[in-house]
């Protein structure tokens, strides 16, 4: 009986020992992911770590998202990529608010890890939240709040830790698609971005690549191990939230047909000549200004996704001149017909692509522009 008795408690002894160096952690470090929005800047959702440490009784969540809006030239900054972004720390229910009173929802996956592991990432948060450590220049697509906690986990843990899969196989997704596909109510904005943006966006979206995004890195760490050990519990809805809603109406593509329609009627029938004129004018004023803005966003600022921007291709910086004057138009019409024509090659080549549905449209309209001033001032011959 005696040996028995030895041997249980030996047993409970063991069980209890490995249990301690497996967890004996007061930390309880969980994933949040706060869903979208219906503010521009609430489109993409939002990321961050909560650590909860039961031996100072705190709850905390470490954010990776936070700017100073009364900053000096705010809007200069944040127009050319220059915007200094920190990490900071809220107490959790502070945090939750705001998604309470915006209807957002949020999620948590609690780590599944040892005690050294939530320690290693704990002290990172810690230094990293430091004065000297909090500043980032902000980077939408590959330095953002998602990206930053993303990179603490190959940063903290051994070699074998691994994302999991967030992307389906075989499947080519860009930057830009999966963009779209978060502005699908936002037609406007959805428009703007799609012109601004260079060819960089069009690039295939690795694995981890795709956890710029809160809900692709919720995913990619609920399916993560280390050395062959899932890190986290499944995602678990802690605040549910509105409905997504539907896409509306595309006033984009209406406008864009509407501006279509009149010009090309306008340079078509005989008696709409001056209507026909004052079209092709602001047209190549407007596409004109967006060259010159396209043009800025490339060399003028540090955004890496406006950069290689073959959008400059038919949105020409030099319609400005051609808007106003009255010698050389042939030869340009032609060199513009044939940039607008390779534009939709690379779009075809999928090298840089375009918002086809909004812009096609007034392409339809800058052909027949191009088209009207070539024909009309084309040297004459004997």
């Amino acid at each position: 009986m005696l040996r028995k008795i030895s041997a249980l408690l030996i047993c409970l002894l063991f069980t209890a020992a490995t249990y301690a160096q497996t967890d004996s952690s007061h930390l309880r470090i969980s994933l949040i992911t706060c869903g979208v929005g219906d503010e521009i800047w609430e489109t993409f959702g939002h990321t961050g770590v909560r650590v909860i440490d039961s031996t100072h009784g705190t709850d905390i969540v470490y954010n990776y998202g936070t700017f100073n809006g009364y900053d000096k030239d705010f809007e200069i900054k944040f127009m050319r990529g220059r915007l200094l972004y920190f990490v900071s720390t809220d107490n959790f229910n502070d945090f939750m608010q705001e998604y309470v009173m915006a209807h957002r929802k949020v999620e948590e996956q609690v780590l599944l890890m040892t005690s050294a592991q939530k320690q290693s990432i704990d002290d990172f948060l810690k230094e990293n939240v430091q004065p000297e450590n909090m500043y980032y220049k902000y980077d939408f697509y590959f330095d953002n709040c998602a990206t930053r906690i993303r990179d603490i986990f190959p940063n903290t843990l051994d070699k074998g830790f691994k994302f999991g899969q967030t992307l389906p196989t075989g499947v080519r997704i860009s930057y830009r698609n999966i963009t779209d596909q978060y502005l699908y109510k936002k037609h406007w904005e959805r428009l703007g971005i799609d012109i601004l943006l260079g060819s960089t966006v069009d690039k295939p979206m690795s694995n981890e690549g795709a956890m710029f995004l809160p809900d692709y890195l919720r995913d990619g760490v609920a399916g993560a191990t280390v050395n062959g050990k899932r890190v986290s519990s499944d995602p678990v809805t802690i605040l549910p939230g509105n409905d997504a809603g539907s896409a509306g109406v595309n006033q984009p593509f209406i406008l864009m047909c509407i501006i279509a329609i009149i010009t090309i009627a306008g340079l078509y029938f005989p008696q709409l000549k001056t209507l026909g004129n004052v079209m092709s004018s602001l047209l190549l004023l407007a596409t004109g200004l967006l060259g010159i803005l396209i043009l800025f966003m490339w060399f003028g600022t540090d955004h890496k996704a406006c950069q290689d921007n073959f959008n400059l291709l038919w949105a020409l910086p030099t319609n400005i001149i051609l808007a106003f004057r009255s010698r050389g138009r042939s030869k340009y019409a032609l060199v513009a017909i044939f940039l607008l024509l390779v534009s939709l090659v690379l779009h075809v080549l999928k090298i840089q692509e375009l918002p086809l549905l909004q812009l096609g449209p007034l392409l339809l309209a800058m052909l027949f522009i191009y088209g009207t001033i070539y024909r009309r001032t084309k040297p004459k011959t004997a």
